[in-house]
């Protein structure tokens, strides 16, 4: 009889080993956002208008900002080339009124500035022209457009959002991670994310 090239684990050991791993990868998902509402610098933004309902995970609010469209005017540095994925780092800052918008963004990264905090996009595909000129506006996204609340409660909070009467406070993490700390409705909180 030969032996197997192969070493074996006992399926008691094997299946031990698999739910460390799924909860070891669970983990770190939930602490590194948790890390972020912890210890990130708070903004507030205001929401614009954009079905609630997410078969997996049940209603969810659609989320859009002011951040979100960044004109090609506030745009610094290198435009990198056209086709290419890259991520934009967006500096904001707080009006008068307590919401953050941007002021700057570079394509090559922001350092930081006392009174501003750097959020960075998602990954999205740059086209810029032939002459390598940007578009007169980016479309970017932050991973915050997305909000899941208790079922049966999207609908209004869309309408609330069209109605231009819901804001959310995000934390910001040091790389420029944003996540949602709570939603504000006519100016009170409604829903808060617990720090863990």
């Amino acid at each position: 009889m030969t032996e197997s090239r192969f070493f074996r684990l006992p399926p008691l050991v094997a299946a031990i080993v698999a739910a460390a791993l799924q909860t070891a990868v669970i983990g770190y998902v939930v602490e590194s956002r948790a890390s972020i509402l912890r210890n990130g610098a708070d903004i507030r933004l205001k929401t614009m208008p954009v079905d609630p309902r997410d078969l997996l995970r049940g209603d969810y609010v659609t989320l859009s900002y002011p951040i979100s469209t960044i004109p090609k005017s506030i745009v610094t540095g290198a435009v990198p080339q056209s086709g290419a994925r890259v991520r934009l780092d967006v500096r904001v800052r707080p009006g008068a009124d307590g919401l953050w918008t941007a002021t700057e963004a570079s394509f090559a990264g922001l350092a930081p500035q006392e009174g501003s905090v750097v959020l960075r996009t998602q990954p999205f595909e740059i086209y810029s022209s032939v002459d390598g000129e940007l578009p007169d506006t980016l479309f970017v996204q932050y991973g915050i457009e997305r909000y899941y609340v208790p079922e049966g409660e999207g609908r209004a909070l869309e309408s609330a959002r069209n109605a231009e009467e819901l804001e959310i406070e995000a934390r910001v993490a040091r790389d420029g991670t944003p996540q949602i700390a709570r939603l504000i409705l006519k100016g009170e909180p409604v829903y808060e994310e617990p720090l863990y």
